[in-house]
């Protein structure tokens, strides 16, 4: 009788046999999420910074319309274009001053009354009443329009002769003694908040209502059990409740109305009134209008300076409340 003896496998024998698998799949795993983000960083990387890269190198030369067929043979300036730009005494400053007051004062006002027009009509919309879904699509009408034939009505609207704005407002309620040039002189500057207003907040609306939907029901029914009126209830319960859904929403207003330049295009055109000169306009104007590259490119430089410290000062600031509140 023939005895087999099996051998056992040895730990050394097959150094690669037991650990492939194991390796291979921990490789994947490090990898994928590589993998996945690759498509986005390429596009981004092709959409947003290659041309920021090429207008921060254009910001330091003398780019006109003499060496735009190959602007890297513009003569090197350095910090001049910016100079001139931030020389508030000379003509260039002093106009991109007074552009910079505008915008600082339109974002202002343009999200504080997105934020409260939205929230409003977001709290309210939580009662169940009739024609309630019919409600809130309407409300969303503006924000889904596109901009150019949202704010092209609103063109017609304004004007002198035969808009509606002025029909209502001098024809029906007589509460102007005569029509208002609406795109013009100091009025642009209401007309460019009206339509910046109609279109921003149903997005703040939207924002808010799903934010609202993480608010449990049982505290509004305990707070009135205990004699809370709606107003203290909004006060103490609903703003609390709201606060991160608010601090991401005021931000992403502030970027986008700060940054709005089809808005300002569409409403007034390729030369904006100067009650109505919003920021990304007058670079519009001062890169091809004037074809004076450089110092556009300086001024776009400056903008997205100011943006990053605005918004890294307002990440700061709101981390710092979140963490005083948790503790």
């Amino acid at each position: 009788m023939t005895t087999t003896v099996l051998k056992e496998p040895v730990r050394g024998d097959a150094p690669g046999a037991a650990r492939s698998p194991r390796r291979t799949g921990r490789v994947r795993r490090v990898t994928l999420p590589y993998l996945l983000l690759l498509p986005a960083l390429v596009l981004e990387l092709l959409v947003h910074l290659v041309p920021m890269v090429m207008g921060a190198l254009m910001s330091f030369r003398e780019l006109t319309r003499f060496h735009i067929r190959d602007w890297s043979t513009a003569p090197w300036t350095g910090l001049d274009n910016y100079r001139v730009s931030v020389d508030f005494d000379a003509p260039v400053g002093k106009a991109l001053l007074h552009s910079f007051a505008v915008t600082v004062g339109f974002t202002l006002l343009s999200v504080a009354l997105c934020w409260l027009i939205g929230t409003a009509a977001a709290v309210f919309m939580q009662d169940t009443f009739r024609g309630r879904g019919l409600l809130r699509a309407l409300f969303l009408v503006p924000y889904a329009l596109p901009v150019y034939a949202a704010v092209i009505t609103w063109v017609f609207m304004f004007q002198h002769d035969n808009g509606l704005v002025n029909h209502v407002l001098h024809d029906q309620l007589h509460l102007t003694g005569q029509r208002s040039f609406w795109l013009l002189g100091d009025n642009s500057f209401y007309a460019l908040l009206t339509v910046s207003v109609w279109k921003g907040w149903p997005f703040a609306f939207l924002i808010v209502m799903a934010g609202l939907q993480n608010i449990p029901g049982e505290l509004y029914e305990a707070a009135a059990l205990d004699g809370a009126g709606m107003w203290r209830q909004i006060r103490h319960i609903t703003l609390p409740a709201l606060r991160p859904v608010n601090q991401v929403l005021v931000l992403v207003l502030f970027l986008w109305t700060f940054n709005d330049f089809n808005t300002p295009f569409v409403l007034f055109g390729r030369s904006a009134p100067e009650a109505g000169d919003l920021i990304s306009v007058h670079i519009y104007q001062t890169t091809f209008l004037t074809w004076d590259f450089g110092t556009g490119s300086a001024m776009s430089v400056l903008l997205l300076l100011f943006l990053l410290v605005v918004t890294g000062g307002y990440l700061l600031f709101t981390s710092r409340g979140r963490r005083g509140a948790d503790v």
